[in-house]
């Protein structure tokens, strides 16, 4: 049996996916065999290369990559039917060798185990990869006490931000009294530039049900809901259909596997706010309450939803536990380093060439993952900083690219781990700009309970745009670094505290970028329109009118095979002329 797999998930459908489907079933359909299956899966991780296909032929697997129809065809004319593979579209075979090998030799897949590997709408083939196997363990083998033990020493640290110890966490909802108690699984992933979670409950939903069960019967839950974003379609798709399927296998449900124990899973779909992301203002949500944070204590393992015991994970952090539970807590504590152990799911955006989804053990570098994972910067720019910890984080300048994958080393730089969201920015980027961008995020998202959040990102994000427009004053800066530190010691949420993080640490780190944009009125990324002014190099210019014709205002002027002047006082700074000349001499100044 040859069998054809094809990515799916939501990068490849935005690259082409569903055509390429398409076409290899019509090819399908005419050769009129049985010998040939067409399955889906979810995201690999390799988002640059989509759309990607597999070919499993005899236990031998071959990837290719950027499939377009056209490519398809080939692929099953000369692969398919001659058992020639077309190696100008390869990118790996068997996921050992290859031209993108470099993308998977230093990853270390847990979370993304079964990601790319099986199809996520079948329960069957989750099971082949040993699906449920944890959870029939834990309730044949193990008392409540065990699981949480077992979670505790192997050192898994919520993936949703904090790293706050998750067996300490289970432990306190365990022992929280009460009859009735609920694990929440926090799917509201709202960083920008963030996609890690969504590929997992895209790729492999079944391991998001089996780490809240093992999590339910550990603290004593009968009942679990996942608060997952409803722009996330195709993810609340195939959860639905892994909780139908589960069902009526009868691993969810009542008496889960001949046990006394039941559980029973709820999808709340979110509208899409930040601050639902904060524990407390998503049980807020699911409860049908407006989203906002609420003081803490109590917290949500003694009194969170409908006022029960509630223990809150993320995506990532509930995909670890059957692995942990299968493979034991000393290979999961044997990777990292320091009180970081395990792997790492970051989600690699922005500047760099190998953009999507990389696995990594914990202790590898920012380097690494930014050169050896990900190939370096595109089109060989400078790499400037990343942003790490999305509008909770912080920008981390490339000196500082040594540093480990660590949540305590990660804190020191003045940036934090976040859900795992990695920006790369290069010579072109403005930190002020970027400050600026983060800081509207948060603004916009603040759900205004709070004086210090509603008002003060809004003083600082005043600040922030008149520098980028030319208007900066002397003591903007300081002014800055007062209200940041005013808002990080008096918000009330999590959320609010961290708000002022991209501003703090792009001053820290860039601060003459700041005095730049403020004494000498320039940008020296040359990013910011306000502060750009667009010149015409007189050597370069061979007087085509290109420029002059394209110019929406009017602005430059000149005589035909004669270099043209641009009126920098009626330029609207749109750029338009960078773009159509063919000669490179139009640039900003």
């Amino acid at each position: 049996m040859k069998k054809i797999i094809i990515g799916t998930g939501t990068c490849g459908i935005a690259a082409g996916a569903d055509k390429v489907l398409e076409k290899f079933q019509i090819l399908l359909d005419k050769s009129k065999t049985d010998q040939i299956q067409i399955s889906e899966t979810g995201c690999i991780g390799m988002c640059y290369s989509e759309v990607l296909v597999e070919l499993s032929i005899d236990g031998t697997s071959w990837l290719y990559g950027n499939v377009t129809p056209e490519k398809a065809e080939k692929i099953f004319e000369q692969h398919i039917k001659q058992n020639n593979p077309v190696n100008e579209f390869l990118v790996l075979k068997n996921f050992e060798t290859g031209q993108e090998f470099d993308f998977m030799k230093k990853q270390k897949r847990i979370v993304l185990r079964n990601c790319g590997r099986i199809d996520p709408l079948s329960m069957d083939q989750y099971i082949a990869h040993d699906g449920y196997k944890a959870l029939e363990k834990v309730l044949k083998e193990m008392s409540p006490e065990q699981v949480v033990t077992l979670v505790t020493e192997s050192g898994l640290r919520g993936r949703g931000g904090a790293g706050f110890s998750t067996g300490q966490k289970w432990k306190f909802a365990m022992q929280s009294p009460g009859p009735e108690k609920y694990v929440v699984c926090n799917a509201d992933e709202g960083d920008p530039g963030a996609f890690m979670d969504r590929s997992v409950l895209e790729g492999d939903p079944h391991s998001i049900l089996e780490g809240m069960m093992v999590c339910g019967y550990a603290i004593g839950a009968s009942h679990g809901y996942i608060y997952c974003r409803a722009e996330y379609p195709k993810a609340i798709e195939n959860l639905k259909k892994a909780i139908s399927d589960a069902k009526k296998k009868g691993m969810l449900g009542s008496k889960i596997l001949g046990t006394d124990f039941s559980f029973e899973v709820k999808i709340k779909e979110g509208a899409g706010a930040f601050v639902c992301g904060e524990e407390t203002a998503l049980i807020a949500s699911i409860e049908g309450k407006r989203g906002m944070p609420r003081l803490r204590p109590p917290y949500p393992a003694v009194k969170g939803l409908w006022g029960k015991p509630t223990n809150i994970n993320n995506v990532e952090t509930f995909a670890n536990i059957p692995w942990i539970i299968l493979n034991g807590a000393k290979p999961f504590a044997d990777m990292g380093i320091g009180k970081s152990r395990g792997t790492k799911v970051f989600a690699m955006a922005g500047k760099v060439r190998r953009s999507g989804l990389v696995e990594v053990p914990m202790g590898i570098t920012i380097n690494e993952i930014i050169f050896d994972v990900c190939g370096g910067i595109l089109n060989n720019r400078k790499f400037k900083a990343v942003q790490m910890g999305g509008p909770s984080g912080g920008c981390i300048p490339a000196e500082l690219g040594t540093t480990q994958i660590d949540y305590e080393q990660i804190n020191k730089t003045g940036a934090i781990m976040g859900s795992g969201g990695m920006i790369v920015l290069d010579e072109t980027t403005c930190m002020v700009e970027m400050a600026r961008f983060f800081l509207e995020f948060t603004q916009l998202e603040s759900c205004g309970k709070c004086t210090s959040c509603r008002l003060g990102t809004l003083r600082m994000l005043e600040i922030l745009q008149r520098i980028t427009e030319g208007k900066g004053r002397e003591d903007d800066i300081d002014k800055l670094t007062e209200l940041g530190e005013q808002i990080r010691s008096t918000a009330l949420c999590g959320l609010g505290q961290t708000a002022p993080n991209p501003v703090l640490t792009t001053i820290k780190y860039f601060r003459n970028e700041f005095e730049a944009h403020i004494k000498d009125k320039k940008c020296p990324a040359h990013s910011c329109a306000g502060l750009v002014n667009y010149v015409v190099d007189k050597k370069k210019c061979v007087g085509c009118t290109l420029c002059a014709k394209n110019c929406p205002v009017n602005a430059i002027k000149g005589e035909v095979k004669k270099p043209h002047v641009i009126d920098t006082v009626k330029c609207v700074k749109c750029g338009k002329c960078v773009t159509v000349c063919n000669f490179n001499a139009v640039s900003k100044d």
